[in-house]
């Protein structure tokens, strides 16, 4: 399931209002679509490797909505199949453009797991814990709505005994009001500075006015950020030793070519 369309996924599915849905199908199988199976796994394979979806939704939630999803791509699979558009001449110089990507790809893997050694990722995370700079992060809720005075309002109610999930339920424009940690560059402006004049405890006593609305936070803890496990901090690790790598591979490939570069006008470039 790893083609395009699954982006349309993730942008649609964010949107989606929650709902209910058995995560199990039918032993396994989500769908069957003319004989072929739409299997439950492949849908949560997304659902676990997108995590802006994993933030916004339940697995159930995304299941009810993304089985359509499936099952539409399939179908549309099928009787393009059944066209016979793979004997078209545009289908067999997509498939040989898809060939040589992934040729691509697959060689500059191997090239950059050539590079990269466990030893190479235990040095690189010892220097990130060496230089890591603790900084102070806090753990909060909030409410999210369009008005300030339907946000004054909800402070008022706040006051009065309300609870703020409640009311949080009932009035905030974002389905998930738990904001997790975060330090304060993570935030935008406004709201970094309001919320870290707060303490534990303490909800704001006036709307924050952001680019997206008018907050009402509350602030659930605090702590002081301690660098990353190394089998947390791997992946990111990777990420940008490959990222260096790479164009030391490019390097290696183009003195080992012949490449001639022409401008618009025909002559060579001489670099």
């Amino acid at each position: 399931m790893k083609t395009k369309y699954l982006a349309t996924v993730a942008l649609a599915l964010m949107m989606a209002a929650p709902v209910n849905a058995q995560a199990e199908g039918k032993g396994g199988v989500a769908a069957l679509v003319n004989g072929e199976k739409v299997t439950v796994a492949e849908i949560r394979e997304v659902w676990e490797n997108t995590p802006q979806i994993k933030a916004q939704a339940t697995f159930a939630e995304f299941y009810a909505n993304a089985i359509n999803v499936w099952v539409n791509s399939k179908v549309l699979q099928q009787a393009a199949l059944k066209s016979g558009i793979e004997t078209s001449k545009e289908f067999k110089e997509q498939l040989e453009l898809a060939r040589k990507d992934i040729a691509g790809k697959l060689y500059m893997k191997q090239l950059v797991d050539a590079k990269i050694t466990d030893n190479d990722l235990k040095n690189f995370f010892n220097r990130y814990k060496s230089e890591f700079q603790s900084e102070k992060e806090l753990k909060a809720r909030h409410i999210l709505v369009d008005s300030e005075a339907v946000a004054n309002d909800i402070i008022a109610k706040i006051k009065a005994g309300e609870k703020f999930d409640d009311l949080a339920a009932k009035f905030s424009k974002e389905s998930n009001h738990e904001l997790g940690w975060f330090s304060r560059p993570m935030m935008v402006p406004e709201f970094g500075e309001a919320a870290f004049k707060m303490n534990k405890g303490q909800f704001s006593q006036r709307p924050i006015k952001t680019q997206f609305g008018y907050h009402i936070i509350i602030i659930d803890d605090t702590r002081n950020s301690k660098p990353l496990e190394f089998k947390e901090a791997e992946p990111q690790l990777r990420a940008i030793l490959t990222q260096q790598v790479i164009g030391g591979i490019f390097k290696d490939l183009n003195d080992k070519a012949k490449i001639q570069k022409f401008g618009l006008d025909g002559k060579e470039i001489k670099e």
